[in-house]
């Protein structure tokens, strides 16, 4: 199948390179600066999770296009090099803008995109922190085709991944990561097989993106949550974080729970 790629993280990076290695490359290859304009914010935010996909795209002889514009990509220029490549389909893979119809409606089979939980279940940002935080056991991927709203398309394959008690989100980031780049070379290599499986639009969970900001830990809140909450943002996120009465923050990056008998007096 004829592509265009988006992407800008470390994931994106992974992707591109598995689909170069199963003799897929993309005909165009978009992506974002580390610090961009977006909606959300007044000033530039940083992508912690970013990859620079230039010197692999100039390795491949892939043309590469940046976008920095808090309202996406930018028409007059972007679509005109995406409707050149006559893509049967735009995969978007770690990126951080909303991608128009006008731009979707480009290619055959529209854009794809891949999300890592199991949709409907955590829709919107930052869904494998979040799936840590809530303590889940089991997330997953889904390959799913981009709609007019966030996270609700059409599902074209999804594929389960464990949580274990001692993974970070280093190590279920792995996973998933291994998870997509499976399911989208089946994908792509048997075109023939794809369905679209609407989303029931009342059963999306959505969740918000997070900001290194929302590291900070609750000292009030029990052992399990703090557990849950400091490996969810190990690196290479910002980490969790204490503010201490002088001005600092302590970071903590690793952590480990241990269950600790009450003292005798106080089990009376």
């Amino acid at each position: 199948m004829k592509s265009v790629f988006l992407g800008c993280t470390r994931f994106s990076l992974q992707i591109l390179q598995h689909l170069l290695k199963n003799d897929l490359a993309p005909h165009l290859v978009i992506t974002i600066p580390q610090e961009f304009s977006i909606s959300y914010s007044d000033t530039k935010v940083k992508n912690y999770n970013y990859a620079d996909l230039s010197s692999v795209c100039q390795k491949e002889g892939i043309p590469l296009l940046f976008v920095d514009s808090g309202q996406g990509i930018k028409l007059t220029t972007h679509r005109e090099a995406i409707a050149a490549v006559q893509p049967d389909v735009i995969l978007v893979m770690g990126w951080y803008y909303v991608v128009p119809r006008s731009i979707r409606e480009l290619a055959r089979q529209g854009a794809w995109g891949i999300h890592a939980s199991l949709l409907p279940k955590y829709a919107g940002g930052a869904p494998l922190v979040w799936a840590i935080l809530q303590g889940e056991k089991e997330t997953g991927i889904t390959l799913f085709r981009l709609g007019d709203g966030m996270d609700d398309g059409d599902i074209i394959a999804q594929k389960k991944i464990k949580i274990n008690h001692t993974d970070t989100i280093k190590e279920v980031y792995h996973k998933a990561t291994k998870a997509a780049q499976k399911v989208l070379v089946q994908t792509l290599k048997n075109p023939e097989k794809v369905r679209f499986t609407p989303q029931d639009p009342s059963k999306i969970e959505y969740y918000p993106q997070r900001k290194p900001e929302d590291g900070e830990i609750d000292t009030s809140w029990d052992g399990i949550r703090m557990y849950n909450f400091i490996r969810a943002q190990a690196p290479p996120y910002p980490g969790a974080f204490l503010r201490t009465k002088d001005g600092y923050k302590i970071i903590i990056e690793k952590c480990r729970l241990e269950k600790v008998n009450k003292p005798s007096s106080e089990q009376k």
